[in-house]
Formats: structure tokens, C-alpha cells, sequence
């Protein structure tokens, strides 16, 4: 955004934000989703080709405890597929970040980011 890259970002799933972060926000016009209006989001359909970052740390720790930052009041499973099946303009790439594999021994984690993985290989392949 500040380099003239991308000229949209929406960010599904954010319950915190520190003054910098809304700040940036504003200037950019970045669209944010809170957990409780994920499922009204209408997705991206268009020409456009876009990116798909999936943030672990906005999953609920009780499907994703392998992150660096617990914060309770986050997306299920469910609902980021949801998301990423809402996303019918053309994906060019994607990445899965926040991974911390200290904080989640039992592999719950990878196992969902995974899951994730697989869901938009499906979409980039299918796309």
C-alpha cells in the first residue's frame, strides 16, 4: 500500500488494533471486518487479481494455539473458509503467517494452516 502496489486491503477477523495500526488503517482505507460481521462479508469478485493473506493469530486459540499472540473472540475454521470460498476474482498468490510451532506442541496448528494451504492451491489451480 505505501509503495503503490495494491490499492485495496480488507482485513477479516481483527479485534485489536494499536494506535499505528489504526492510523495506517486510515490513511490506506483499509477495509476492516471484526469476527462477528465476517459472515455478512460480501467477498471480492471482479477482474482484479488479488492476494490472500491468511493470519493465523485471527483464529480463536481454541482451533489455533501455535501463534505468537492469543487473543480470544477469533474466526473458527469454518469461517476462514468461508472467506476464501467468498473470493472469486482471480488469486495470484497467497501465504499462511503467524505459525509458532513452540506455542502449539501438538501440531493443531500446521495442521489447520494446512488445511488452509491446500484450500487455496484449490482456488489458484481452479481459479
Amino acid at each position: 500500500m505505501e509503495e503503490g502496489l495494491a490499492h485495496r486491503l480488507e482485513q477479516i477477523g481483527i479485534r485489536t488494533m494499536n494506535a499505528v495500526q489504526a492510523d495506517a488503517a486510515r490513511r490506506f482505507g483499509t477495509e476492516t471486518i471484526s469476527p462477528e460481521s465476517s459472515a455478512a462479508w460480501q467477498g471480492l469478485d471482479g477482474p482484479d487479481p488479488v492476494y490472500v493473506s491468511i493470519d493465523l493469530d485471527a483464529l480463536d486459540p481454541a482451533f489455533a494455539p501455535g501463534v505468537s499472540h492469543h487473543e480470544p473472540g477469533g474466526l473458527t475454521v469454518r469461517e476462514v473458509l468461508a472467506a476464501v470460498r467468498k473470493v472469486r476474482s482471480p488469486i495470484v498468490g497467497a501465504d499462511i503467517v503467524e505459525l509458532n510451532p513452540d506455542r502449539g506442541p501438538d501440531g493443531r496448528t500446521a495442521s489447520v494452516g494446512a488445511k488452509f494451504v491446500k484450500e487455496l492451491l484449490a482456488c489458484l489451480l481452479n481459479g
